[in-house]
């Protein structure tokens, strides 16, 4: 059952813009009759896409059809910590990933995510804590300079 979803190299590619125009296209031409397949494709392929607002319309779409269509919350839940995980919402993307693993404690492309959205959290982690080292020493830097002049 796990082989259907993706490697995480084939879930961080992007689309084309010609790729995504075809599902955009038939999910327009389906309008309100569309299938929940093509609602899928769709929102998968907005979460493919290199731009921010396209991944966060996939996330919203993937989200209503994860609570309309329980059939299909499995590829739901790890499209969707994916597309967390690129926006750069980890906390949203642990809970969908992990929520995949409560339901598929063997599933590898989700033990694959964990430790992606891990090695991310703990770089930002790092640049922060660099951000504001720097910051402090800036600031005794300029503290000590002032000090000197009273």
């Amino acid at each position: 059952m796990t082989d259907n979803l993706p490697s995480m190299a084939d879930a961080d590619s992007c689309l084309s813009d010609s790729q995504l125009e075809v599902l955009k296209k038939q999910y327009i031409r389906e309008g309100e009759y569309v299938t929940e397949q093509t609602r899928f494709n769709y929102a998968w392929g907005l979460i493919k896409s290199k731009n921010r607002r396209e991944q966060t319309q996939g996330v919203l779409l993937l989200t209503d059809i994860y609570r309309e269509v329980p059939d299909r919350r499995r590829e739901c839940l790890f499209y969707l910590a994916l597309g967390h995980f690129k926006l750069g919402n980890y906390n949203d993307a642990r809970k969908f990933n992990e929520s995949l693993l409560e339901f598929e404690p063997n599933n590898h492309q989700a033990h694959a995510l964990r430790q992606e959205i891990e090695d991310r959290v703990a770089k930002e982690g790092y640049i922060g804590m660099a951000i504001v080292g720097t910051v402090a020493a800036v600031g005794t830097i300029i503290l000590t300079s002032l000090l000197k002049r009273k």
